[in-house]
């Protein structure tokens, strides 16, 4: 015997506004009876003996099934949303750097953050929310930057005027505060790296 973890019908309105095309990734990812189990079941409502019938398989069978699949979506609805709250941490960074809020940038900034910077004459570390608050005031060009992913991690890619990579800044966010910005600012390196072209 198992327990169905039924959602309420507002939890589901809810999921589906907060997922949209994560929840489209993560249903390509369940395999295939688990997607018409919990596409017929949670989204369609059609009651799990019925559901059972159509996949050939056991009542029981079929709601375990659908409790994975939700497992399975509300794991991916988190992540999704974990990394908004990040883009926002990293955006509220990039605000106050970009209008010169001392004050506000060490809002976002863990204490202990860690800032390292790449360049052509090597590798430089600022340690300290106030220093790294400082430098970032400084750093007016990858505040006008445009978002990217790196390795999973929300950046920011800024451009010469002439188009010419001119920084890569990748930010790690924790329990709502930036606690480390890699900055890789060497022509050559950036030059070699597969980038998206100016916006």
């Amino acid at each position: 015997m198992t327990i169905d973890e039924n959602p309420a019908p507002e939890d589901l309105v809810a999921l589906g506004d907060s997922v949209g095309l994560a929840l489209l990734t993560v249903l390509d990812s369940l395999r295939p009876d688990e997607r018409l189990a919990f596409v017929l079941h949670d989204v369609f409502a059609v009651p799990h003996g019925e559901v059972a019938a159509i996949l050939g398989k056991s009542a029981d069978a079929t709601k375990m099934l659908t409790s994975r699949a939700r497992r399975k979506v509300r794991a991916a609805q988190h992540h999704v949303s974990a990394r908004r709250r990040q883009r926002e941490v990293v955006q509220a960074f990039l605000a106050a750097a970009r209008d010169g809020r001392f004050e506000q940038l060490l809002r976002v900034l863990h204490p202990e953050v860690k800032f390292t910077v790449h360049s052509p004459n090597g590798r430089f570390v600022t340690l300290g929310a106030t220093e790294v608050a400082t430098r970032a005031r400084v750093a007016g060009s990858a505040a006008r930057g445009h978002t990217v992913t790196v390795n999973g991690r929300p950046g920011v890619i800024s451009w010469s005027e002439d188009g010419a990579p001119l920084s890569l800044l990748a930010f790690t966010v924790a329990d709502g505060r930036i606690t480390e910005i890699t900055a890789l600012v060497d022509p050559a390196r950036l030059a070699l790296m597969d980038l998206p072209h100016p916006v």
